[in-house]
């Protein structure tokens, strides 16, 4: 397995740096996949703990592996990152100096033909990051009309999404749709001509947005989101590294609120919420991939990373006091 599961660490160096790791902090990864970015946190270490957690168990063999080296500093659990604060809150890991994200899908889980990620490969329609629970044939084959419609819009921004789904449901009427190549191609039988002589496979965004409802994805981040502020020390990182617009944009989002504290409405001549910026951002844009990294892994193309400081409160409460 450890020979399988390659995973190309998306903007490593810049996320570690963006971390600015403690040798005596905590620190977790809440999508520790392949153990890249898991091993970097680790090897600045030495009295301090690190916390990777991934909910696929072919990763989580890999991390152990991966990470064995290191040995005590690091603790290894099987759990979906929306969990994070609680797994960390039962091993008395708080609060924690630096939280890494990670989003998407791993390269190892793309490039595996059954685990049904990928339009390229003909295999069973699956996509399930935990390998258990709802799958792809599940939503494709049983999700009513209405429903595939909105999550093709709303997580894949699919301008064809019914006329999409008007070709599942014919299709599905006369046997179950079971396999990943025949889905893409009733994709592309659902989208004007134009759209499949364009650059990029058509069914791109309708295999992102299947996959996304399979693995509750969206709700997870705004789960962890959630969490990980509560979690962090004052002067504690969060690093998010997302792949595509609704997971950048919903990062953006709360880090935009984190920042904003003070909620009263602009005539107000003098603050009476006060509600104090709990963050602030670290960068004003996000960090992408440079030519090297590119060059070197396409799949980097998409990647955003968004940073956040948590700020101490505690202070601000007593210089205003003061």
């Amino acid at each position: 397995m450890n020979g399988a599961f390659k995973h190309t660490s998306v903007l490593l160096e810049e996320s570690i740096e963006a971390l600015r790791i403690k040798p005596d902090g905590v620190y977790i990864d809440g999508t520790a996949g392949g153990a890249g970015h898991s091993a970097a946190i680790a090897s600045r270490l030495t009295t301090g703990r690190l916390l990777a957690l991934d909910k696929d168990p072919d990763a989580i063999a890999v991390i152990g592996e991966r990470l064995r080296p290191f040995g005590e500093r690091c603790l290894i659990v099987r759990a979906d990152f929306r969990h994070l604060a609680e797994v960390a809150r039962e091993f008395y890991l708080e609060p924690v100096d630096g939280i890494l994200l990670d989003l998407g899908v791993s390269s190892y889980q793309l490039d595996t033909p059954e685990r049904g990620f990928s339009y390229h490969y003909d295999a069973p329609l699956d996509m399930r990051m935990a390998k258990e629970g709802l799958s792809a044939y599940d939503v494709v084959n049983r999700w009513t009309p209405e429903a595939l419609e909105r999550i093709l819009y709303d997580y894949g921004e699919e301008r064809y999404a019914r006329s999409i789904v008007q070709k599942i449901v014919e299709a599905r009427a006369r046997h179950p749709i079971e396999r990943t190549v025949e889905l893409a191609e009733l994709v592309k039988m659902g989208v004007p001509p134009k759209v499949r002589r364009e650059a990029g496979h058509p069914a791109r965004k309708t295999f992102q947005a299947i996959r996304i409802a399979v693995n509750g994805e969206l709700d997870a981040l705004g789960e962890a989101l959630d969490e990980a502020l509560d979690l962090l020390a004052p002067g504690g990182r969060i690093a998010v590294i997302t792949f595509h617009s609704l997971e950048d944009r919903m990062v953006k989002q709360r880090f935009a609120a984190w920042c904003r504290g003070c909620e009263c409405p602009p005539d107000f001549p003098v603050c009476v919420c006060g509600k104090k910026p709990r963050a602030k951002l670290v960068g004003r844009k996000p960090v992408t991939a440079g030519e090297a990294e590119l060059e070197e892994n396409p799949r980097s193309r998409s990647a955003k990373l968004r940073v956040a400081e948590k700020l101490d409160t505690a202070s601000q409460t007593e210089d205003a006091a003061r």
